[in-house]
């Protein structure tokens, strides 16, 4: 039987994840743009953007495995509490070092925020409902990075920097006032002594979080040289892409969610893996915007369900915690998005960018045959079942 997966907490959490992400994503576009505005080099800029993600994977697994003994909401508060401080002392944060230690405390309260966050999702879901639930959570990034950075280039471009970082604190502080109403789950604590037990990174959880890594590499190979190939192309807006993309996951998420616990996890993993192939190899032989817009729906058709599916085949297989499961996927996660346009840009250096998108479709079917004969087939001869 069904349960409630929209209860008063799973409502909170996700609208107190939506505000947090819509910090997160105002930024994300607009700080390039006010250290570029403050003097700030290129290499300096990439210093300053890329610290923030780095300071978040390093202590993602660390927070999944105090997770095991501290609340989610503990640690989701001190991440918005964070986020509201730190958007304020952007103003007082001149570039270099300054602007470094904020954005690296920044990058903190994003690794607790978020680590939590998911953790806080999946245990006060219905165990049978699951897979839907995640998919649900998910939204709060696809909705935010669809609405938050053109809003962030409005209110640089007509009241300044100053307005924005005002809005990113007040929004973090009602992140934090939602938080705050999450109910206490002093029963879900276990005991302190399991921590000892409980590894920094889940090693179950490692294969399939290998497979997220492996596919957000190519989200963030794409991410950084789509726009380029397109305008070579002449595309004028190559925005179009990923706003098809941001509407196939919109979709994906929200009306193909009831999937994920009507199957088992290997026959959605498989097909998402599939498009991913698919669409790079397209991509690879495509010069014109409809072209580009049936690979984003090709992509997006896979991406959407992915992700969700990853989250949960890690928490079935896993007998550690799930702080410590999340905080090892999202670690991996950032991981994946972080190594992409660095090695695709080497690739890019040498070749084109056709052969660079055939490279990405090479790493797709690497990462299909790594799910399907070591991660799969492990489970298989260990006797796992991938359905709950």
């Amino acid at each position: 039987m069904n349960q409630k997966i929209f209860t008063r907490d799973f409502i909170l959490a996700f609208l107190a994840q939506f505000f947090f992400l819509f910090v997160f994503y105002l930024l994300l576009p607009t700080l390039p743009i006010f250290l570029s505005r403050s003097g700030s080099t290129e290499k300096e800029i990439g210093i300053l953007i890329g610290i923030y993600f780095l300071s978040a994977f390093i202590l993602k697994p660390f927070i999944g495995r105090a997770l095991s003994r501290i609340q989610e909401k503990t640690f989701m508060m001190a991440g918005a509490l964070t986020f509201a401080f730190t958007s304020v002392a952007y103003l007082f944060s001149p570039p270099f070092w300054p602007f470094f230690i904020t954005r690296l405390l920044q990058g903190i309260g994003f690794a607790f925020f978020h680590t939590a966050s998911y953790t806080l999702a999946t245990e006060i879901s219905p165990k049978n409902q699951l897979g839907q639930s995640v998919s649900y959570f998910y939204l709060g990034f696809n909705l935010s990075g669809a609405l938050a950075p053109p809003l962030g280039i409005f209110l640089v471009n007509q009241f300044g920097f100053t307005i924005l970082f005002m809005v990113c604190s007040g929004l973090s502080l009602g992140s934090l006032f939602i938080t705050f109403l999450l109910a206490d789950r002093q029963d879900s604590q276990p005991q302190v002594s399991s921590t000892k037990d409980n590894p920094f990174l889940s090693r179950e959880a490692l294969l399939p979080s290998t497979v997220n890594l492996i596919a957000l590499f190519l989200w963030g190979a794409l991410t950084a040289f789509f726009p380029l190939h397109a305008i070579h192309h002449g595309v004028t807006n190559p925005g179009l892409f990923f706003t098809t993309i941001a509407i196939m996951l919109i979709l994906g998420r929200s009306l193909g969610g009831r999937i994920l616990d009507r199957y088992d996890r290997e026959r959605i993993i498989l097909p998402c893996l599939t498009t991913y192939i698919l669409s790079m190899t397209l991509l690879a032989f495509s010069k014109t915007l409809p072209m580009f817009i049936l690979t984003a729906v090709i992509w997006g058709m896979g991406h959407a369900l992915l992700g969700p599916t990853l989250v949960v085949y890690a928490i079935d297989r896993s007998s550690s915690s799930r702080g410590s499961v999340i905080g090892t996927f999202m670690a991996m996660s950032d991981l994946g998005i972080s190594l992409g346009p660095v090695i695709s840009g080497f690739i890019l250096n040498v070749t084109s960018y056709s052969t660079m998108f055939l490279c990405l479709a090479l790493t797709g079917l690497i990462n299909l045959n790594f799910f399907y004969f070591f991660v799969r087939k492990g489970d298989r001869l260990k006797g796992r079942d991938d359905k709950i």
